[in-house]
């Protein structure tokens, strides 16, 4: 079962794009900024998941 910080951070990259595109759309340069921090921050909990879900495969 995935980490729940994978699940999350997956879900917050997708927003991210989704909110970068909508600036892109809009010419809103703050919401595009926003989009593109979002999906680091999603990125990064996504790999924090991964070595979690490492972890406990080794662990087993």
């Amino acid at each position: 079962m995935a980490d729940h910080d994978r699940v999350e951070g997956a879900a917050k990259n997708m927003g991210g794009k989704i909110k970068e595109a909508a600036g892109k759309v809009t010419g809103d340069e703050k919401l595009k900024a926003e989009g593109r921090a979002d999906q680091v921050e999603g990125k990064v909990q996504n790999t924090v998941g991964g070595v979690k879900d490492a972890l406990k495969d080794n662990r087993h």
